[in-house]
């Protein structure tokens, strides 16, 4: 992290090494992708309650990833409150009703129909919790002055990522909605001018009759996604 003192380089041993052989390698690889594999995003959540310390344990593991400079340039907003919850969805929705309007165009709007979604986003009051993820364009020191946190998007995307996975292999579901503008948040959760709102996720479990769009189980095949040279 950033500091006013000065903080040269002092390499240490790794602390943490994991040497497993080849074949145990393979194996954990593809347990993994059958374990993520099963990840969906839902829009029918159950109102069944999750502990703060399964969002806690999740936020710790979206701390450990890398960010440029080790600035770690973000920060998660986990909210339960239900009357906070209904706000952020009044909010949002008014966005929303704007965007399906007219304001995305129409091969936006063409795009998202066999997604099935709308201006309604009911989830954002049933789900538990809602951990709206920001991105911290600079720091400050205690006394205002800025320094500068670099690759913040590729940062905070990354450990986003890291986020979604740790709430999956918690066994559980998540939505992630990006109404836009989302400045609201800031307003709407104290948070400073130097920090952009990037989406809300939704977490908790899954509905009894949850569905997912049958077009979200097409995923395109590794020769396309990857080459190897």
């Amino acid at each position: 992290m950033f500091s006013r003192d000065a903080l040269g380089y002092d390499p240490i041993p790794l602390p943490d090494r994991c040497d497993i052989s080849d074949a145990d390698m393979l194996g954990a690889a593809q347990a993994f992708y059958e374990k993520m594999r099963q990840r969906h995003t839902v829009r029918d959540f159950s109102p069944r309650p999750v502990a703060r310390e399964v969002i806690e344990s999740s936020l710790r593991t979206a701390g450990t990833a890398p960010s440029g400079a080790n600035h770690q340039p973000w920060h998660f907003a986990a909210i339960s409150d239900p009357a906070l919850k209904h706000r952020i969805r009044e909010e949002a929705e008014e966005e929303e009703r704007r965007f399906y309007a007219g304001g995305a165009g129409d091969e936006w709007i063409k795009a998202l129909e066999p997604i099935g979604t709308n201006a309604v986003k009911e989830h954002l009051t049933i789900a538990p919790w809602l951990i709206v993820v920001f991105a911290q364009r600079w720091g400050q020191f205690e006394d205002g002055t800025r320094y500068k946190n670099y690759y913040v998007p590729e940062s905070v995307n990354i450990a986003t990522g890291f986020l979604i996975a740790a709430l999956h292999h918690a066994g559980l579901s998540t939505l992630t909605h990006t109404p836009n503008p989302m400045r609201f948040l800031n307003d709407a959760l104290d948070r400073p001018a130097s920090e952009k709102p990037t989406m809300i996720i939704a977490v908790g479990h899954p509905s009894e009759d949850a569905t997912v769009p049958a077009v979200a189980k097409l995923k395109k095949p590794l020769e396309e996604i990857s080459s190897f040279f």
